[in-house]
């Protein structure tokens, strides 16, 4: 039920699009895996991966076991790697769906063995090797000979991949390369993953490097946030944004010079205003820290805020925008007329960065699926 206008339309024609550009991009043979986690990006799990599947991709990406298991029970077929550490709780349920989990310790193999022995089922695996970036995965030789003996004893567990994850890939050098670190973590991952069958599938490459070095992206890309329209690094390609945010006024008032606006009084008129009140707010996800300084647009004319943001309503000032009214509508995120208002500009006023902008949409907006490409 949607009874306010406050929403968010998801192009999933812009979805395709975008796999498609960096699909084509890519030397030949290199497959591109969509990542779908939380939710898409906040775009919409299934929605998405719908799309994706029907242009060819053959991988999904999922942070956790049970993202995979709404998939599964989804009717997606194609092969979804868990990249978040394979946690005991989980296993049963990763092995009985057929997830491929990620593993880099002989006490996960151990564990997703005997629940795949138990379940008469192979348990599929990725090897996750971390070559700088400090979060999981294996860091020596000595870890990976280890995991690799316990490996060729584990009878029910089948290792189908190997990858690690850049840092600092969208960070390039002065000439448009990337930077010492990535390539020190590019070699530590040739070194680490030589303990490993060579013929074994990698992956390293994130949306930022395959971009800066498509000729070095092994098997397969990750596909994150420019799936969603938001390359992190400079590029050719026409990624397009596939989610806009718009909302409506719901009151419009003249206000004199003196009058506070908001909560604790944080702003107060500098002349004669007129304000305009949107339906939307913090309990929307709409940053809070937006406040003073955010923008949003109407009759295609950036409008400030003015006041602190609120749960529910957000004030802005529309002083200089003509015959504004109530049930106008208020873009967010996306174009209106000639102006337009991106994740990246939204995260620049409220100090993050455009992954949190698109995530942190609540549930409370209803999202629309449309074709408008």
């Amino acid at each position: 039920m949607m009874l306010r206008q406050n929403r968010t339309v998801v192009d999933l024609d812009a979805i395709r699009h975008n796999y498609r550009i960096l699909a084509n991009f890519l030397p030949a043979g290199v497959r591109v895996m969509p990542v779908v986690k939380a939710d898409a990006y906040g775009h919409g799990m299934l929605e998405v991966s719908r799309a994706v599947l029907s242009e060819g991709a053959e991988f999904l990406g999922v942070a956790l076991a049970e993202e995979g298991v709404v998939l599964r029970c989804d009717g997606v077929t194609a092969d979804i790697l868990v990249m978040g550490a394979a946690m005991e709780g989980a296993m049963d349920e990763a092995v009985r769906y057929g997830l491929t989990q990620t593993i880099y310790d002989p006490g996960s193999v151990a564990l997703l063995n005997q629940s795949a022995k138990r379940q008469g089922k192979i348990a599929k695996v990725h090897v996750k090797l971390d070559t700088g970036m400090g979060r999981i995965g294996l860091r020596t030789m000595d870890e990976a000979k280890v995991l690799y003996e316990t490996i060729c004893k584990a009878s029910h567990v089948s290792v189908t991949g190997i990858y690690t994850h850049f840092a600092d890939a969208d960070q390039p050098d002065s000439d448009g390369r990337i930077n010492q670190f990535t390539h020190k973590q590019l070699v530590a991952f040739r070194t680490l993953k030589a303990c490993f069958h060579p013929s074994l599938p990698a992956h390293a490459a994130n949306s930022a490097f395959c971009l800066l070095a498509p000729n070095d992206c092994f098997q397969m890309v990750r596909e994150g946030i420019a799936l969603y329209g938001y390359p992190p690094v400079a590029t050719d390609l026409t990624f397009k944004h596939a989610l806009r945010w718009e909302s409506e006024v719901v009151c419009v008032k003249d206000v004199s010079k003196g009058t506070s606006i908001g909560y604790g009084c944080a702003f107060t008129a500098p002349m004669d205003m007129r304000i305009a009140t949107v339906a939307v707010g913090y309990g929307d996800g709409y940053h809070r820290a937006v406040s003073h300084h955010g923008q949003m647009l109407v009759h295609g004319q950036r409008a400030f805020v003015v006041g602190r943001i609120c749960m529910d309503q957000t004030m802005i000032d529309v002083t200089h925008i003509p015959d504004v009214q109530v049930g106008n509508q208020v873009v967010l995120l996306g174009k209106q007329g000639q102006g337009e208002i991106d994740a990246e500009q939204l995260a620049a006023w409220a100090g993050t960065i455009s992954y949190e902008v698109l995530l942190a949409i609540t549930r409370r907006v209803p999202r629309v699926y449309q074709s408008l490409s």
